[in-house]
């Protein structure tokens, strides 16, 4: 099976005069599971439905190449937010982009998703059906804080002018829209659809079972009440994100109200498994090869997802947002099909890179309640510990993993994907732990602490350090039991909401103590709908409603960001400024302790030292004692 469309002549090639949906993404086009485009364009071509890819269209001319689609315009902003793959988190423009033939930067515009929309409604006018999906609509939904503009804006549903906003993964969504316009469905009467958004006249809006949110006018004032009310806003969004007991949830912006329906139920795993037996090309399409290539096809070319959804839940991730706190999976059937497509592709070299997910070793609910009431709200399953009735259980990934070692052709299979070491830790049965470091690690095994200080990992939802300290003794214990040299890699996050500089400093100390040297730190993103961005923005926990710090100059956060990688000759003045502001003085010397070695003085206040020591060049002349001050200091003195 070809790749889908992306220009005129290929859509003719196909024998189709028309189009049933253009999809319009941010991204180059890349046939692969682990691409959003990919899916739902497969999953609507299964369903009968002729699909054209508009590819980071540029001018009218592109957006027009297709004609008018039967059904509607589709449009996600690519597989990550925009803004994220333009700006660092200083703001800073990006050089590459791996999402882009060559990686090129600047393929995209910002706000991608709006810009798309807007130019499709200006030609096309406003009979023309557009839903939006993906990422970065997901994540904005509602009335959210945009870290670049530095203010509230209001939901991208208004702001793009669509018609229908998809959250969550849209695969039940969209063929639920497209069999309803097929039918001749108005698209005014796409309202009932769960896992999607509509905005609706306040004079016609419906009243029913419904949480409300307080109103954008509301959150978006620059006030501490604003921000009050911004962070119980973010709480209900978190809580009703939950396909068994969520609630409708609305939230006014003038005379318009945005409604959430209940989030779309996940995946089964036979609907999973019927997702990813579908024809991907498992590649990019073939007219980027002269323009070098899209770089993000790399590290997931030979990789399997085995699962959906996080219980774990960071408070500072996207994901559980986005993909929701319930565990979906696939068969091992299912995997081990993939498996064998991938040992067939001509550059197979023996590697399945990795078999994961948001979080690798999750197979499975969280507790058998779950299934029942949903996922409890304002609570998390593994964080400050493990709850009680968590059931921890990693034998149906052991048995899957055992089985791909197993297969013709495979050498190795890693696991590189985020592993929950507290979840690991927690299970009393050490067989997955043993065979992960003998068989799946390959050479470093990344995980998450993120932070040290009890009070930072109580903001980011993560546990205490004592269960990573316990998770590192025991792997290493393992590693060298086995004969390997195999190595943590920890990632860490600076400057993240409550984070004080004596926090940061507790962790570059611990790092010394440790004697890692991180080469990547990560300073925190306020990206859009996640708890730690509420807390960024408002100061405040939305579950407890407690003051939190919040480092926010950008002195402050690169010097928070330099005690992390400490050792760095670049990062020394700004090391210093930080433990002398601190009072932190111990740790300025050349001992073992300390973390950087005073300035050298320079020649000019080595002259000024030397002037002022008693005997110095410019100090006053002593007189010498007088014979009875000498008599007198040698009173009580026996001759020899």
């Amino acid at each position: 099976m070809p790749f889908l469309p992306i220009t005129k002549e290929e859509m003719l090639q196909r024998n189709w005069d028309v189009a049933d949906f253009v999809l319009v993404t941010g991204d180059a086009y890349v046939d692969h599971p682990s691409f959003g485009t990919a899916i739902i364009s497969r999953v609507l071509e299964a369903a009968g439905y002729r699909v054209c890819i508009l590819s980071q269209p540029q001018s009218d001319k592109d957006y027009t190449r297709f004609g008018i689609p039967r059904l509607g315009f589709l449009v996600n902003g690519g597989n990550i937010d925009s803004m994220v793959a333009h700006y660092t988190a200083a703001k800073k423009k990006r050089s590459d982009d791996a999402y882009t033939p060559g990686g090129k930067a600047g393929a995209r515009p910002d706000r991608a998703v709006i810009v798309y929309c807007r130019n499709l409604r200006r030609l096309f006018g406003d009979e023309i059906f557009i839903a939006i999906g993906g990422l970065e609509a997901s994540l904005r939904r509602f009335a959210h804080y945009d870290y670049w503009d530095n203010r509230v804006r209001p939901s991208i549903l208004l702001d793009a002018k669509a018609d229908l906003l998809m959250y969550g993964m849209g695969e039940k969504h969209i063929v639920e829209i497209a069999d309803r316009l097929n039918a001749g469905a108005e698209k005014s009467t796409l309202c009932d659809i769960l896992g999607t958004m509509y905005a609706v006249k306040t004079t016609q809006y419906q009243p029913g079972p419904s949480k409300e949110c307080p109103s954008f006018e509301a959150v978006s004032e620059d006030s501490d009440k604003g921000r009050e009310k911004y962070a119980i806003s973010c709480r209900i969004q978190q809580a009703e994100h939950d396909a068994t007991r969520g609630r409708r949830v609305i939230q006014r912006h003038g005379d318009v109200i945005v409604v959430q329906n209940p989030p779309m139920p996940p995946l089964t795993t036979e609907e999973m498994d019927k997702t990813y037996s579908l024809p991907f090309m498992r590649d990019y399409h073939p007219s980027y090869e002269k323009l070098g290539g899209v770089p993000g096809i790399e590290e997931v070319k030979f990789s399997i997802i085995h699962n959906r959804g996080c219980f774990g839940a960071c408070n500072f991730c996207s994901l559980a947002y986005h993909q929701g706190r319930k565990i979906s999976c696939r068969s091992h059937e299912s995997v081990i099909k993939e498996a064998k497509t991938i040992t067939e592709m001509a550059d197979f070299k023996g590697y399945i890179h990795d078999v994961g997910g948001p979080t690798a070793n999750f197979r499975a609910p969280s507790c058998e309640g779950q299934e029942k009431r949903g996922l409890c709200p304002d609570k998390k399953c593994l964080a400050p510990s493990v709850c009680p009735a968590v059931k921890v259980d990693h034998s149906d990934y052991l048995s899957l993993m055992r089985k791909l070692r197993q297969l013709p052709k495979v050498k190795k299979v890693f696991i590189r994907s985020g592993i929950r070491f507290d979840y690991l830790i927690a299970d009393k049965d050490e067989t997955f732990f043993k065979e992960l470091v003998q068989h799946h690690v390959s050479g470093q095994l990344k995980v998450a602490p993120e932070h040290c200080s009890e009070n930072v990992l109580k903001r980011m939802g993560k546990p205490p350090i004592q269960v990573y300290n316990r998770f590192k003794k025991r792997f290493y214990e393992l590693t060298q039991s086995v004969g390997k040299k195999q190595y943590l890699v920890p990632y860490l996050m600076s400057s993240h909401p409550g984070s004080t500089m004596a926090d940061a400093i507790e962790l570059a100390v611990f790092l010394k103590k440790e004697g890692l040297h991180p080469e990547q730190v990560q300073d925190f993103y306020p990206t859009p709908g996640t708890v730690s961005t509420c807390m960024f923005y408002t100061g405040l926990d939305p579950y407890t409603m407690e003051p939190v710090y919040v480092p926010r100059t950008p002195k402050e956060k690169a010097e928070q960001r330099a005690l992390l990688q400490y050792f760095r000759p670049e990062n020394r003045q700004l090391v210093l400024s930080a433990l002398k502001k601190a009072g932190r003085f111990d740790l300025i010397g050349t001992g073992k302790d300390c973390l950087v070695a005073p300035d050298k003085p320079t020649m000019k206040q080595k002259t000024e030292a030397t002037e002022k020591r008693p005997g110095g060049r410019n100090s006053k002349k002593q007189s010498r004692p007088t014979a009875s001050e000498r008599g007198r200091s040698q009173k009580g003195r026996r001759r020899p």
